[in-house]
């Protein structure tokens, strides 16, 4: 199809309904000024313009939601709309203002640092989205930082977020990968050696960006009329289907609250997902995966691994306690919202609806991932032994279970899992005993009235073939800092179809090599950015 010349093309008409900087409570100042916002959810303050914007990537499946169509997203005027450089008419940017837990300590004040809003586009279904800028520049909340970002850690969080939208995982959105012409000065290994790399900005998309965070700064402060309006706030526009008022309406908010976040982390586990950086400002309130930072993929299968080289020392995110923290977490917020209830029964009762649908969510996973009708108390028992046997055998957590399918119930053999390991050694300790746990489970999913075909669907669709590794997502960032964006592009158009076989494409569904294990970026990350 011919294009358009793209000096022709006009601005997209998007309908905007900014119920955040409308209906809830703002700072007075309009300055970019460092300072404690007491009292305001949110600051006025708009992009700092880039030198030379240029669309690197984008989401055709983002961009046909919010009805953006392929000549204006690959426009000069797009990448400026989406560099911070211009806003559309209806746009109000803004940095919303919130605190939060930060590795097992209250913060304070912590707010949009670098992250600004354009407003929330309503678009044709109805469907509520909010735009957010990530790397526009300083905000009130930038503490002592620039309010930007580099390209290596907004390629990963573009990548990433699709990524996770196709696995079904809940999840923020991204909607475009804009490099800015303009070098960011970082010190990526926090060892006194900053360096200049390319910048770049994300725009995210989610129906709220509301997080944890949110409801803490104003509890902390004594503000329970800021905390009690922000709550009302939250319900009535993210929340629409709850019924009734007062602290019954509360309550079944904070419940579903506790419910979304356990199906949510139960989703990242099934998956592999280590997020790295659980403070309760990073946790969404619609239960959406959101902040993609120093996260990782889990290779060899290992509960106590963390991705985030902060976290190094005492491991608080590791993919084992994800489920854990996340209760925490919750029991912070519940803490937050205490002084709009009576009494701590209702509270308590939506953080035990939180280990209940943690608990649901766990067994669905386990069905599914074995290809089972239904999980039994020793199918539970049945996947902890495995689990500890992948650990043991320092197995490919993804490999495995995608090979799971593809075992000979009638002669169970370690054939079908080879590429799965990653050490000789413990392939040999581990064998006796993981071929006992395949004869066992085996004769489990023989007895189980699942039809063959059936079980393998079913497994198929719970265990990718595909993940976003570290180390792919690396090499795709070595050649984009260099000019070429192939990488990146093909492995968003294999990440749009992660549980589907796609021939040509294998190098994208092998475990990790040898010369990623220690390498930076490949592994563990810091939280520089």
């Amino acid at each position: 199809m011919r294009r358009r010349p793209q000096s022709m093309l006009p601005d997209p008409s998007l309908r905007f309904d900014n119920a955040f900087v409308r209906d809830l409570p703002g700072d007075p100042l309009r300055e970019r000024r460092v300072r404690q916002v007491e009292g305001a959810l949110w600051s006025a303050v708009e992009p700092e313009p880039v030198a030379a914007p240029r669309m690197l990537a984008w989401s055709a499946g983002m961009a046909a939601e919010l009805g953006l169509d392929a000549d204006w997203m690959e426009s000069p005027a797009g990448a400026a709309t989406l560099a911070g450089n211009r806003l559309l008419p209806g746009m109000q940017a803004f940095a919303s203002n919130y605190g939060g837990h930060q590795f097992g300590h209250w913060a304070g004040q912590l707010g949009d640092g670098r992250a600004i809003g354009l407003g929330e586009v309503v678009d044709a279904a109805g469907h509520r989205w909010e735009l957010q800028l990530k790397g526009a520049g300083p905000t009130p909340y930038s503490r002592t930082a620039d309010g930007r970002a580099v390209l290596r850690s907004s390629l990963r969080e573009f990548l990433c977020s699709e990524a996770m939208h196709h696995l079904g995982v809940p999840t923020t959105r991204a909607l475009s990968l804009v490099a800015t012409g303009e070098p960011v000065v970082r010190d990526m290994f926090y060892d006194g050696h900053p360096a200049p790399e390319p910048g770049a900005v994300v725009c995210r998309v989610a129906p709220s960006f509301i997080r944890f965070g949110h409801f803490e700064l104003p509890a902390s402060r004594g503000d329970v009329p800021l905390l009690r309006t922000l709550v009302d706030f939250c319900i009535a526009r993210d929340f629409p289907h709850l019924r009734g008022e007062g602290e019954a309406l509360r309550g079944d908010w904070f419940t579903e609250v506790c419910e979304r976040t356990a199906v949510m982390v139960a989703h990242w586990m099934r998956v592999g997902f280590v997020h790295g950086v659980m403070n309760t400002d990073n946790m969404s309130i619609l239960g959406l995966t959101i902040d993609y930072g120093p996260y990782g993929w889990l290779d060899d299968f290992d509960p106590d691994w963390t991705p985030n080289t902060t976290d190094r020392q005492h491991r608080r995110y590791r993919f084992g306690q994800q489920p854990q923290v996340a209760y925490w977490n919750l029991g912070r917020l519940a803490g937050a919202l205490s002084p709009l209830f009576d009494g701590p029964d209702v509270l308590q009762s939506g953080l035990r609806r939180y280990v209940e649908a943690y608990e649901e969510a766990e067994r669905g996973t386990i069905a599914a991932k074995l290809g089972l009708s239904e999980c039994r108390d020793e199918d539970q028992a049945r996947m902890q032994a495995l689990r500890g046997l992948l650990k043991q055998g320092s197995i490919d957590m993804t490999l495995f279970f995608r090979q799971l399918a593809h075992l000979d119930a009638t002669a169970p053999s370690l054939q079908p899992f080879e590429g799965a390991f990653y050490d000789e050694a413990k392939r040999d300790a581990v064998a006796p005993a993981l071929l006992d746990w395949l004869r066992t489970y085996a004769a489990r999913a023989s007895d189980d009235p699942l039809p063959a075909e059936h079980r393998k669907a079913l497994m198929d669709a719970s265990n990718p073939r595909y993940v976003p590794r570290n180390y792919l997502a690396q090499e795709a960032i070595d050649l984009a800092e260099a000019g070429d964006l192939s990488r990146l592009h093909a492995l968003m158009e294999v990440m749009r179809h992660p549980y589907d076989d796609q021939p040509g494409h294998e190098a994208f569904a092998r475990r990790r090599p040898d010369w990623a294990r220690d390498r930076a970026g490949c592994s563990m990350l810091s939280c520089s950015s």
